[in-house]
């Protein structure tokens, strides 16, 4: 009897799907182009989805019926089914059952595979985005790459080129006029519709398409052919966009490389799904990845402790002088001053969680002409009305952008002479430190002068006992958690971000470490008998979060199964405050923190990681790369060390307030990394089964 398997790939723009026998052949396949609900009006749910068809799900119930039927099978007769795609949602299986959704990346290696085993290399480029997938030898897994929210490198590009030419875009390629010139922009989609516009009445038909197809190549290897620049074996290309030969064509051009054009190269997605419903159904699953139950876990008082400091820092309208800091000043001088504090990244932060409120702070920054080039932290503060400051201090690095915005809050409030701007050097040599030491000592004679106190020196020598106190019981609380199996999720963790704490120097911030190693210590005895290092990833999260909410990393971690247990911002790495020398310990404490000295903290991740049982980092790329403390420098150091000691790195582009600019392509990015991991450790995209644990035993 031949078994079926159905592989269903729902994109943006258009409905794939094929049916494989047992013996690997396509025994029936389609494409077809989605098409909007017809009718107006409010859909009442018939509760008959094969017949009805009125509304999204109903339409997809009725589209894949009638692929089946025509196959001449029923529904008993498949024996898995697996689905992949964007437009594929949580919501649509209870109208149309199926076995296990893939992320699309897993899918297209699956499907080129399927055709060409020997493929290392493998381009994408659907309706919607672009991805480069790459097999890796040194870390044995594949490793990918996805486009972000512009168009351009996408199929939706080459929709609108048709439609501004009047052409059925099936045709495209053969009116290609390959000794053309002219060129259009690559810059974006918009701007490459805009040329087309442009051209079109002023050059022959042939000169543009070639143009526009240039272009296209061009862009989808600028967006994501980073991950394929030194491969030297042939690329796989596949999706919509690669039936049109001259994107093709000049693909090789760009690249240097060999192009192949597999068979049913546009339904590569729904290939590999049904490749992957075969694999899957032959897999004995136990549970998959153990994880401890933190839907349950009790609030920890620490994280009480924590915000009701946050709120009383923050809220509180005391009669002390108020100062601003950015995130790097040393926290220490200000509580030994008794000043009140306002960290302003961190009030930016706190001000997002209110989307609202957040959008009326950007309009008002881009009313004054701040442009979403500007940090949306940056813009958010320029939006608002701030508490004016008596005296305000900042660092020159990491964000030089920052502190141009702080120098135009200075101006804007008046209070130029009281600001005091940090030059801290990209190194931690011991000559910047001696620099970093002369300017905070400078800084605290403006302050003095500003405020009309003077900074008591045994005030900061206990605020500099404090802070080491509080550094030893972090340092503790840290071990705990790279030497166990999750303690708690690293969702919650992650807010706590100690190293940007307003607390260093404060008896607060000793009591609430040593709190939240108690609590540690209680998550320990009670899954220390039932869970081990080995039953879940390990992941490391880098940079900050999303503070908008919590759905990223709720599906990284629950639904995915692949648990952050620790994170960048809660390393504490910097050598104990010297109370007899405050100034040039603190400067040491500021150049070694992590995020001033890019190389610096690139081998500071580098390093933890074998300590932390690492197997997979994710760096939370804010502002799209844009912002300096994530951007493509430092994540391509990042990435050649990380290959190096064999650890994959997964880059989420996004931002970290504005929910408004979020890919759609995260969760599918989050997804294929997950399934990449699972690859790497079982063997199977799919994650722990039965077969893998008795081997492992044996």
């Amino acid at each position: 009897m031949t078994n079926y398997y159905l592989g269903i790939d729902i994109g943006s723009t258009t409905f794939k799907a094929v049916l494989l026998t047992s013996e690997g052949e396509v025994k029936h396949s389609v494409y077809e182009r989605t098409k909007p609900i017809e009718g107006s009006g409010g859909i009442v749910c018939s509760g008959y989805c094969n017949s009805c068809g009125q509304c999204n799900f109903g339409a997809l119930k009725k589209a894949v019926t009638k692929f089946i039927q025509e196959a001449g099978l029923e529904d008993d007769d498949i024996t898995s089914t697996v689905v992949t795609g964007s437009q594929i949602t949580e919501s649509a299986e209870p109208v149309f059952k199926y076995d296990y959704f893939v992320s699309e990346v897993s899918a297209h290696v699956a499907g080129a595979l399927h055709y060409h085993p020997e493929a290392k290399a493998i381009l994408d480029v659907g309706g919607q985005d672009s991805k480069a997938m790459l097999y890796s030898d040194d870390m044995n897994t594949w490793v990918s790459r996805m486009s972000g929210i512009c168009a351009a490198g996408t199929g939706a590009f080459l929709d609108s080129v048709a439609d501004k030419l009047n052409i059925p875009i099936e045709n495209m390629a053969e009116l290609v006029n390959y000794n053309s010139d002219l060129e259009v922009s690559s810059v974006c989609a918009v701007l490459n519709a805009t040329s087309v516009n442009k051209f079109k009445n002023r050059f022959p038909l042939g000169d543009v398409i070639d143009a526009a197809c240039r272009a296209q190549a061009r862009t989808i290897m600028s967006g994501v052919g980073e991950l394929l620049y030194e491969c030297k074996t042939p690329i796989v290309f596949q999706g919509g966009v690669a039936s049109n030969q001259a994107v093709a064509y000049y693909l090789k051009q760009v690249s240097g490389n060999e192009i192949i054009i597999p068979p049913y190269h546009q339904l590569m997605g729904a290939l590999g799904a049904a490749c992957l419903a075969r694999q899957h159904s032959k897999l004995l699953f136990n549970g998959g990845l153990k994880y401890p139950p933190f839907e349950n876990e009790p609030t920890l008082k620490s994280v009480g402790m924590r915000a009701k400091q946050t709120r009383r820092e923050f809220l509180s309208r005391g009669k002390e002088p108020l100062v601003w800091r950015n995130l790097f000043f040393p926290a220490e001088i200000l509580n030994a001053f008794g000043v009140r504090m306002l960290t302003l990244e961190t009030y930016a932060a706190l001000f997002s969680r209110n989307q609202k409120k957040m959008a009326r702070a950007l309009d008002a920054a881009a009313y004054k002409g701040f442009a979403a080039e500007t940090c949306t932290f940056l813009r958010v503060l320029e939006g608002l009305e701030l508490p004016r400051p008596d005296f305000a201090v900042s660092t020159s690095e990491p964000c030089q952008q920052g502190e141009r915005v702080f120098v135009d809050l200075a101006r804007t409030y008046g209070f130029e002479d009281d600001f005091y701007s940090l030059n801290t050097p990209l190194d931690h040599s011991e000559d910047g430190i001696e620099k970093v030491a002369g300017g905070l000592r400078e800084a605290v004679e403006r302050m003095e002068k500003a405020i009309g106190a003077k900074l008591d020196p045994g005030h900061l020598a206990e605020a500099c006992h404090l802070s080491n106190q509080a550094r030893h019981a972090a340092i503790k609380c840290n071990r705990i958690r790279w030497e166990n199996p999750p303690l708690l999720r690293g969702t919650k963790a992650l807010y706590f971000s100690a190293i940007f704490s307003q607390l260093w120097g404060k008896r607060e911030l000793v009591d609430i470490h040593q709190q939240f190693y108690r609590e540690l210590l209680e998550q320990k005895e009670k899954i220390s008998s039932d869970y081990s290092l080995e039953d879940t990833h390990r992941l490391l999260w880098l940079h900050l979060p999303p503070f908008y909410d919590t759905r990223l990393l709720d599906y990284l971690e629950i639904t995915c199964n692949a648990p952050i247990v620790f994170e960048e911002v809660n390393f504490v790495n910097w050598a104990p405050l010297d109370p007899d020398d405050p100034y040039r310990s603190l400067a040491r404490k500021l150049l070694t923190v992590g995020f001033l000295d890019p190389s610096h903290r690139v081998e500071l991740i580098k390093q933890n990681a074998p300590k932390i049982n690492l197997d997979g980092c994710v760096l939370y790329n804010h502002g799209f790369g844009r912002c300096s403390m994530a951007d493509s420098f430092f994540v391509r150091h990042l990435r050649d060390e990380l290959r190096k000691i064999g650890l994959p790195l997964l880059v989420l582009d996004g931002d970290c307030v504005d929910r408004t600019t979020d890919p759609c392509s995260t969760y599918t990015k989050i997804s294929s990394y997950v399934e990449s991991l699972n690859h790497k450790r079982y063997g199977n995209i799919f994650g722990r089964n039965m077969e893998h644990d008795i081997s492992v035993s044996a």
